[in-house]
């Protein structure tokens, strides 16, 4: 069987290698340096790339800011948290758009499909691969012709449509050849034999991986050849072949041991359980099951470490932008209030002379207070403006973040749920434990309360709006009319309740009811006019 990952940032890690293309800057020493540090440490590698990004925005060189906006779609990508990477890339987009910068606008649109395609959102990504590879066309890049013909071909075989997986394959392979590019040939040799594993075409795909592990060996690319190793030894195993599929994957653990790889050293492992499983020897295929989840558990808890540590730094970073924020609008405010008290007192000055030495002048003198007073009145209506606006963001930086608590805590609640199902009962019981702590903090009331008082700070008079067209309106149902009022998706506001999209529709067609919208009246729009 082809490797799986052992959950979604591992197939992140390992498949970007191979698929998708790497980020680059001005400086290859300082680039090489920036992909590291995203893969060991993407806490400090945001940190570095947000200072960089903020200097090339002071000296408002736009192509660089691109690039550093693609970093932290790298950081997230990494983190397998498509939404936010799909985020920063189509920043990068907007820049290379102005620009007419072709060829960055290519490589970033492999980006975006990429974050689509490991989201399984594969309809999206096609598009995006098939507009990277119009622009390649049009420009004569002949390596970016047949990277997305490789990128097309694996997204078709991801739909199960092999018959077009397979053209696009073939295309990107007489391209690399063209190209005497021999990592790329090995490549697609590697998605050819997974396109005929997948129809159980056994014999063609082991002739392919066969190819694509030679390639690799001349090109001393150990990493891929752990990979295809396993992938042969797979191949073996389903054709029955007991003995060779066990020297191939003895062999694919060795090298892992060596490279001190854990994801292909754990598949490995996972790989010689089901091969002493099917011959019989089952205290062996517990031995390496047991190693195999081990090894899954450390690099699942490193990888949790390292999602709360960036999660951690996004936080600060935010509150401080926040602060420096509140601190400029604060200063521009004392700087209004000095100005208008100073007009003020210039006024009544020039008034108190032109009272004394020029009694006729008082009408005139009248007329300028008045026009006075009116520009003070602006300043101060600006100064209300500005606050609101903070108070917006900090109403929409509020919902943010309990959104993305809520997310990480369903993904984490139904990871533990598939764990539940292949453990122990001993260990069952401490999970369900571990479940009932993340359902605890689901849409926490705190996050509620500073939701409602930045709210109706913002929107005054709303709630009494609403209440006068329903008095029964329960507090859930006041959540979701902020909600509404706010213009969030349906999917983000699910997210919040901790409920279903379809238990969300039952919400939302309760509070029709109860708030006697008319038949064929949108309740947004409802919503939104009170």
């Amino acid at each position: 069987m082809k490797k799986l990952a052992l959950n979604t940032i591992s197939i992140s890690l390992i498949l970007l290698c191979f698929s998708l293309p790497v980020c680059a800057a001005h400086n290859q020493a300082s680039t090489s340096n920036i992909d590291t540090l995203i893969k060991k440490d993407p806490n400090s590698a945001f940190i570095k790339i947000k200072a960089l990004l903020n200097n090339a925005l002071k000296q408002n060189d736009l192509i660089s800011a691109a690039k550093y906006y693609q970093y932290f779609g790298e950081i997230f990508y990494h983190q397998a948290a498509y939404s936010q990477a799909v985020n920063y890339f189509y920043k990068a987009d907007r820049i290379f758009r102005n620009h007419n910068d072709q060829l960055n606008l290519a490589e970033n649109l492999n980006k975006i499909g990429g974050a689509y395609y490991y989201s399984r959102q594969y309809r999206t990504a096609l598009t995006k691969f098939q507009e990277a590879l119009n622009i390649y066309i049009k420009i004569g890049n002949g390596s970016g012709i047949a990277e997305c013909y490789g990128l097309i071909g694996q997204t078709y075989e991801k739909s199960s449509k092999y018959e077009s997986a397979m053209k696009y394959q073939q295309l990107a392979l007489s391209a690399y050849k063209k190209e005497k590019d021999q990592t790329g040939i090995a490549k697609i040799y590697e998605n050819l034999a997974s396109i005929y594993e997948d129809k159980l075409h056994l014999d063609s795909a082991l002739k392919y991986y066969s190819l694509s592990l030679k390639l690799n060996e001349i090109a001393a690319n150990d990493l891929a050849q752990i990979e295809i190793i396993n992938n042969i030894g797979d191949v073996y195993r389903k054709t029955g072949r007991y003995s060779e599929a066990m020297v191939y994957t003895r062999k694919a653990e060795h090298m892992a041991l060596i490279m001190n790889d854990q994801y292909q050293l754990s598949s490995a492992y996972r790989d010689l359980s089901k091969t002493f499983d099917l011959i019989k020897k089952y205290d062996s295929a517990y031995h390496y099951s047991e190693l195999g989840r081990n090894i899954f558990l450390k690099i699942y808890t490193a990888d949790n470490n390292k999602q709360l540590a960036l999660l951690q730094t996004l936080f600060e970073i935010q509150q401080k932008d926040d602060a420096i924020v509140r601190f400029e609008n604060e200063r521009k405010a004392n700087q209004y209030i000095i100005v208008a008290v100073i007009m003020i007192i210039l006024l009544l000055i020039l008034l108190g002379i032109s009272i004394i030495s020029r009694q006729r002048l008082k009408l005139r003198n009248e007329q300028k207070l008045n026009e006075q007073n009116n520009m003070l009145y602006e300043i101060q209506k600006n100064a209300i403006k500005a606050e609101l606006e903070l108070k917006s963001k900090e109403l929409t930086n509020n919902t943010l973040h309990v959104i993305q608590s809520n997310q990480f805590l369903e993904e984490l609640k139904e990871e533990i749920s598939d764990m539940i199902k292949d453990e122990k009962r001993d260990q069952k019981r401490q999970l369900q434990q571990v479940m009932l702590k993340i359902n605890q903090n689901i849409n926490h009331d705190r996050h509620w309360k500073e939701f409602s008082s930045l709210f109706e700070q913002i929107h005054q008079t709303f709630f009494d709006n609403l209440k006068k067209n329903s008095e029964d309106l329960t507090a859930n149902d006041i959540r979701l009319v902020a909600l509404i009022k706010m213009n969030l998706s349906s999917k983000d506001m699910a997210v919040i309740f901790g409920i279903s999209q379809d238990s969300l529709r039952v919400s939302r067609y309760r509070l029709r009811k109860k708030l006697n919208i008319p038949q064929g009246e949108n309740l947004s729009s409802f919503i939104q006019t009170l």
